[in-house]
């Protein structure tokens, strides 16, 4: 039997975040939920002890990871509930705006950057400081980039440049770890099936101007992208992965 494994997953209440959680508590994690509807935590909580009788490995912390000193507190209580943390699973973000950029105010703009780039620093800079101090030290951090982080969609100015910088993050972050035995990489999604992801099926804008319905793959797969990337040994890193809806528009003349 493996020792005890200790995850923290951001934006855990939906999503890909739920669907990393599920797979990790399946796979025998101890798992600390961080997202900021606490209801919505209690549900992933509940479903774990359905799914694996998990439940009882599992810690519900409602969090604002645009909040450095809430950020601070997650990963307190994870210490103190289970000893250490050997998996940041660095999830939690938002999207573009309503509509046009040329109309957003910059408040609007603030907002995503404070969860989608501030956020995720802020956890990242917790989970080292964790891992850099614990014993055995090391641990793992995967930060969720996007395909965005590669190839811009239409209208997409302030998701799009955080997740450029969340991939600047993951390279420097990658680099900083290696003092302290921390392996760093990123998971690049393109076309869950996931609420934020859900227009795609009645049609998204392409770069030609088009609206264009787009193919979606289960939310389930990118867990166990995840769930592979976590298992690797330390000695070992996915600095990039990318997964996606094979026939989504990606790659090719748009």
């Amino acid at each position: 039997m493996r020792e005890q494994r200790v995850a923290v997953v951001t934006g855990a209440g939906s999503g890909v975040g739920k669907a990393v959680a599920l797979a990790l508590a399946g796979d025998g994690y101890s798992v600390v939920l961080a997202g900021r509807r606490s209801a919505l935590l209690d549900e992933v909580v509940a479903l774990a002890q359905a799914q694996s009788g998990a439940g009882d490995r599992m810690l519900s912390v409602p969090t604002d990871v645009a909040d450095a000193a809430a950020v601070e507190r997650l990963f307190a209580q994870a210490v103190s509930r289970f000893g250490r943390v050997d998996l940041l699973f660095n999830n939690a973000g938002r999207g573009n705006p309503p509509g046009s950029f040329l109309d957003w105010t910059p408040q609007q703009w603030r907002d995503v950057v404070d969860v989608n780039l501030n956020g995720m620093f802020y956890c990242l800079q917790q989970a080292f400081r964790v891992m850099r101090d614990q014993s055995p030290q090391g641990g793992r951090v995967i930060n969720n980039g996007s395909i965005s982080a590669h190839t811009p969609r239409p209208n997409s100015a302030a998701y799009t440049s955080t997740k450029h910088a969340v991939m600047g993050l993951t390279k420097t972050a990658s680099l900083d770890g290696r003092q302290y035995n921390i392996a760093v990489g990123q998971i690049d999604i393109g076309n869950a099936m996931t609420d934020l992801a859900s227009r795609m099926a009645k049609g998204v804008p392409q770069a030609n101007g088009e609206i264009a319905v787009e193919p979606l793959m289960d939310v389930n797969i990118v867990a166990q992208s995840v769930l592979y990337m976590a298992n690797l040994p330390l000695e070992a890193n996915v600095l990039f992965h990318t997964v996606m809806a094979t026939k989504m528009p990606f790659v090719g003349r748009g």
